[in-house]
This record gives C-alpha cells, structure tokens and sequence, in this order.
C-alpha cells in the first residue's frame, strides 16, 4: 500500500491535486460524490468558465481578499500559464477577454472539464464518481475512509478539496470543515463572498434589472470612507448586485457592524461643475417642459422618479420653475444616491465560501497539514478568497498542484 493516495472532491483543486499526485507515480483515487467531476466548475463564469487571468502573479496576489501572503508559493508554483499551458496541451485554447479574463475560445465550460478528464485518464488516476466519503479516521499512521456501505479503504494520505459551502447543490456541503475540525483544525466561520446586497431602501424593487454599465459606488462604514469601486451593477428586486457588487461583498463580510452605507454615482465620468452647466443648458433650452423629462437626456428613466424624491423636487414642475437649490439637491442625488446596507443574501447564493480551514495551520509550502502528518488541504476549504475575474478558479488550481506535488 505505499504512496496511496486519496483526493476527495472532484473539483479544480482535487483534480489538479490528483493529477499531480499521481504524475509522481503515487496510486491516486480520485473520489467525487456526484456522479460527474467538476460540477461547480461546469457553471463558472455564465458556463463559459473563467479558467484564470492573465495578469502578473504579483497582481494574482493583489486580487486575494483573504489571506492573500499564504498564496505566494502557490502561485509562483503552479502559475496562470501553466493552467492555459496544461488545457492546452490537452486539447483547449483559449482566449483573454476584458480585464485579462480568460475562457475557452469555446465558451464552453464542459470542453474545459473534458480536458481534465482527458487529463486525468493520461495521468493513470482512479476515479470513483457517485462515491460519497462518509467518515474519515486515522489508525496507526494510516488513513481510513469510509463508505454508505459500511465499507472502508485505508490510504497512507489524505487531499481534502471538498469546497465550501456556496452552492450547495453542486455537492458543496461543508463536509470537509466536520472532517478538518474532527483532525483539530480551527475552522473561520463561513461567509458568503461574491454575493449580492439587499439594501434597506424599498424603491430598488422599483429599479429591478436595470443595469448600470458605468457607476462608482462609494462604501462608508460607521461615516468612514473604506472602500470605492466602479464599473458595472444591476438593481434587484431585494437590492444590488453585478460585477462591483460581488465585489465589494468580499470586503464587506470582514465587518460584523450594520452601520454600513453606500452612495452611487449614477454619472462618474461627469464632474459635478459639468453636469450643473449641462443641466442649466438643457433648463434654458427647454423652460416649459416638464423638469423631469430632460432627466431622460442623462439618465435611465425608471431611475428618474427615485432622484427627484431624493431631491424633494414635484415630479409636476416645469424647468422654468426649478430653484438654484433644487438645481444643486438634484446634482447632488444623481452623484451620491444614497443605499443603506441591510444584508449580504444567503451563502448558498454566493459564488464563493470566505473562512474555512486556518490558514495558520497549514503550512503554505505544501498545503499539508501542521498537526496532523499526511493530511493535505487544497482549494476553497482553505479560509481564501479572491475577486471576480478568474482569481478564485486560480486559487483551487494552484493550492490543488502544490498539494499535489508534496503528498
């Protein structure tokens, strides 16, 4: 029985970890409770799958939310070409859209977990799909796995890359964090990450699916400016959410406090010296009409109502009858509409799981364990997490390679 191996779960850590493992010459078996690999992986980035980014490993690092330092021997391991190499070598180009995202040229997530398969089968690893892990001990140095049926298997170690417990129905059930505390290892309280905002104002179900393609949203905590990003976002029935908003909630989950707000720029390439002068342009141009329909000339309609309420200003008035102050409150509305936060949705709606398995406990290195020999972590049971943009794909596939590569 010497240098076998299992990995549990059949997502991109656990496949990189068993590919690697068993390119070593280990006997790997490969254990996936749903009866196909790389469930989760095959709905990443709208199924075309955001295999990683393009950018430099320094801004790789850059772009991790949490515990970002733990990653600089991973991904100076196991880097962002070396996953486009490895598809490439096994059948799938690629190509690097906006901000340095990359998919397949494809845009098919399934020719993606094709090549891992094809992958896999060229790397001699077993694969046990529909094989659901139960528990797992640890008797004089060996591992023991065991089965619905009562059934055990013994391995001299042990890859956990079980995920988190973000979309649950993709098999993420959280059964890697029982197994890691039961070993004794601190686990960080789960949180959702990459997940949309319900705000407390009522009229965002007025402004459901209205999409902004230009915005910056500012974030105050207790009155105090943390954060300020820009970019695309989307009105909910419940609140906000798109790329900046997915974003900004790996942020905002680190802050136990409710005493967050948030004020949008409707129009943040306009200073508001430029938009005053547009405004009184359009007010001398158009004094009988309505004051409300020359909005229409610089923002979304359904959003025009929600400023003039902001602005105390009567939907009825005509431009002629628009005050110097009304002017200025309009102004100000359009640039820092204000949204109080209520509530990060649920985690079984988030893209990812922030916290999981103590980083101070697994040495960095080799994603092996620190107390317990021959138990290795790969992926989002890890407390890691990134932004959007192919950053957390690369986190499981460069965590996955190096425990791969030390078991």
């Amino acid at each position: 029985m010497t240098n076998k191996i299992a990995v549990i779960g059949g997502g991109p850590a656990g496949i990189l970890a068993a590919g690697t493992a068993a390119s070593r010459g280990k006997k790997v078996i490969l254990f996936e409770k749903n009866d196909n690999l790389g469930k989760k992986l095959s709905i990443t980035g709208n199924r075309r799958c955001n295999v990683t980014n393009a950018c430099s490993i320094e801004k790789l690092i850059d772009s991790v939310v949490t515990n970002k330092k733990f990653l600089y021997s991973s991904f100076y391991t196991f880097s962002n070409q070396d996953i486009l190499n490895l598809l490439q070598t096994y059948g799938v180009k690629t190509k690097t859209e906006d901000n340095l995202r990359c998919f397949p040229i494809s845009d098919d997530a399934k020719d993606v977990i094709n090549a891992f398969k094809r992958y896999l089968k060229d790397k001699k690893v077993t694969i046990k799909l529909s094989k659901e892990v139960k528990d797992i001990k640890k008797v004089n140095n060996k591992f023991q796995l065991f089965f619905n049926n009562a059934n055990k298997e013994n391995f001299n170690k042990i890859i956990l890359a079980t995920g988190g417990i973000s979309y649950p129905n993709t098999g993420s059930t959280g059964d890697g964090y029982k197994w890691a505390k039961k070993f004794g290892h601190t686990i960080i309280k789960p949180k959702p990450a990459l997940v949309p905002i319900e705000i407390k104002e009522n009229w965002a179900k007025e402004l459901q699916g209205l999409a902004l393609r230009k915005s910056k949203i500012k974030t105050f905590i207790e009155n105090k400016l943390k954060f300020e990003l820009s970019g695309e976002m989307l009105f909910t029935h419940y609140g906000i959410s798109g790329p900046i908003i997915l974003e900004l909630s790996s942020f905002i989950n680190k802050y136990s406090n409710k005493n967050i707000h948030f004020k949008l720029d409707l129009l943040p390439d306009i200073s508001e010296v430029k938009l005053d002068r547009y405004l009184i342009k359009l007010i001398n141009n158009n004094p009988s009409k309505l004051f409300k329909n020359i909005l229409e000339d610089i923002l979304p309609k359904r959003i025009i109502p929600i400023i003039l309420n902001e602005s105390k200003i009567s939907s009825k008035k005509a431009c002629n009858q628009i005050t110097k102050s009304e002017r200025n409150n309009c102004i100000y509305s359009i640039k820092n509409l204000k949204m109080t936060y209520k509530n990060l949705r649920a985690i079984k709606e988030a893209i990812v799981t922030s916290g999981g398995v103590s980083t101070s406990e697994i040495n960095p290195s080799t994603m092996e364990s620190k107390l317990i020999p021959g138990l290795y972590f790969a992926g989002e049971i890890i407390d890691i997490d990134a932004i959007t943009g192919g950053f957390n794909l690369q986190i499981a596939f460069s965590t996955g390679y190096l425990a791969g590569l030390n078991c």
